[in-house]
């Protein structure tokens, strides 16, 4: 019996997220009293594939072949499935992000199991098995119990901690069948290049309306830099034009959660806020003290963002 974690890689590397998996997954073992085993699939080097043992991983599947550089849904979810069944896993761990949201219902029908999606914390107990997650755009929090005997289970980024359990776990090599029969052809890569991704960022400086224009965004685009920050923005300002759609969080946007998240001249509606809700730290700046943002936020200005983001900006190159 074992917890599988799929631990995807960018480029041959595992980012946060993967060792936040581990890390609950560990904690979950702990709980149910099975072992953690880390699927990778794709070329990673071995150097990179034993960090997954320093975040409790005890064993390591490695799965490599040049056709799986390109995510297949069909065939990577029939590998995950296959990984489990060799493992006897009762439980398989994705991350809640655009890959696992694709991955993990494939997998539960593979399985026959119980789909828990976008889980914000450790079931309350073991059995039953009850885990928590966010609903209604993040207003509420729901308790589901899951009773079927195999779960897939989806983690939220940015909500648990990445804990060090270092386990010296072995990488063992595994050749799942039908791994090459994929459908997906690649014909060209364009990547993002001179920015921190949105969804990576550990910091993310936003503006809306309030910036009254796209000219403004040079202080934006300047505290960002600072801080090794991400930029972003509200639909409203993507609609306009202001600033790329790649940029837009919120229901409609990308869903983030960094550890700080600054908020200039943004209202708060309800589909902004479903969107960055799940943030650790939100830090608002608005002209109105009535705007919904305040009422989520853990730090708030009532001012105008032009005149706080310079003296803000100061303050940093002070400190």
């Amino acid at each position: 019996m074992a917890i599988l974690v799929y631990t995807e890689n960018w480029d041959g590397k595992f980012k946060k997220l993967s060792f936040e998996l581990l890390s609950y997954a560990s904690k979950l073992g702990e709980m149910t009293g099975q072992q953690v085993t880390a699927l990778s699939i794709g070329n990673v080097s071995e150097e990179d594939l034993l960090q997954l043992g320093d975040y409790g991983a005890n064993k390591i599947l490695r799965v490599e072949s040049g056709s799986l550089d390109v995510l297949d849904n069909q065939v990577y979810s029939r590998i995950i499935a296959e990984a489990a069944g060799k493992e006897s896993a009762r439980i398989v761990l994705l991350a809640n992000n655009n890959q696992g949201k694709a991955l993990a219902p494939r997998v539960a029908v593979r399985l026959k199991a119980g789909l828990g999606a976008a889980l914000t914390s450790l079931p309350e107990s073991a059995e039953p098995f009850i885990v928590k997650k966010k609903v209604f755009s993040g207003k509420a929090e729901a308790a589901v119990e899951l009773k079927s005997g195999n779960k897939v289970l989806t983690l939220s980024q940015n909500s648990y901690k990445v804990e060090e359990n270092k386990t010296g776990a072995a990488i063992e090599s595994f050749s799942p069948s039908g791994a090459s029969e994929g459908n997906t052809t690649r014909k060209n890569i364009e990547k993002q290049t001179g920015k921190i991704i949105l969804t990576d960022a550990e910091i993310v400086v936003s503006g809306g309306r309030g910036m009254k224009s796209a000219d403004n965004w040079g202080n934006i685009e300047e505290l960002a830099d600072l801080l090794g920050a991400a930029t972003a923005c509200s639909r409203p300002v993507s609609d306009e034009g202001w600033r790329p759609h790649a940029e837009h969080t919120g229901q409609t946007g990308k869903i983030i959660a960094p550890n700080l998240y600054f908020a200039f001249g943004i209202s708060g509606a309800i589909q902004h806020l479903a969107g960055v809700s799940a943030s650790k730290c939100i830090v608002a700046i608005n002209t109105d003290p009535d705007a919904p943002i305040f009422e989520a936020a853990d730090y708030g200005i009532v001012g105008d963002a032009q005149k706080v983001l310079p003296e803000l900006i100061t303050a940093i190159k002070q400190a």
